[in-house]
């Protein structure tokens, strides 16, 4: 049996044949960069030039973002080291001090809601305080030729959830905090 091609291979002396990895790079690719588009047409509906912009603009840290759990992988212990909310934390704070990377610590959330909610191994949320792994129990292997169709749905329900908040959500929550004296910073 051929494994799908979403994830990588590496050889296994012992046997001589191709063992496949659970790191599914292209399903975390796909999803940052749906994710863009979808997070672009939200922010900038209008589909012109300024929608383009947008999409750019989020694309390349989103992916950055999204890829940079998996950096466990070469050292550490993958789905631990990377793969925890001390590093989302940093990530997110990151901007507030250096003015950059705005946009990173999307594609990382996005990457543990896929390894959570798409597979069936999870993450350690908590690494280093806990090495407990934490996911649903509607994930998938990373393996299976139904992971791509899985990214599609997280990434559709990421989308949707966005839109809800900011169309719905956020309007409300500033009138409310505009009643109140308050400003929200957006």
């Amino acid at each position: 049996m051929v494994p799908p091609p979403c994830v990588f291979r590496s050889r296994n002396a012992q046997v001589g044949r191709l063992v496949w990895s659970g790191v599914n790079k292209r399903g975390h690719v796909l999803n940052a960069f749906l994710l863009s588009i979808g997070l672009g047409a939200v922010l900038q509906p209008t589909w012109d030039l300024a929608t383009a912009e947008t999409i750019i603009a989020l694309s390349v840290p989103v992916t950055l973002g999204a890829l940079l759990p998996d950096v466990d992988t070469a050292f550490g212990k993958h789905r631990k080291t990377f793969h925890n909310l001390p590093l989302l934390a940093v990530m997110g704070a990151w901007p507030l001090y250096l003015g950059n990377l705005q946009f990173v610590w999307i594609g990382i959330a996005t990457h543990y809601i896929l390894d959570v909610v798409g597979s069936t191994r999870g993450i350690a949320l908590f690494y280093p305080l806990s090495s407990t792994e934490y996911n649903l129990p509607v994930g998938i292997p990373v393996s299976s030729s139904k992971s791509d169709l899985v990214t599609l749905l997280v990434t559709g329900t990421e989308i949707g959830v966005f839109a809800g908040v900011f169309y719905y959500v956020l309007p409300e929550a500033t009138a409310y905090a505009a009643e109140m004296g308050l400003t929200i910073p957006i």
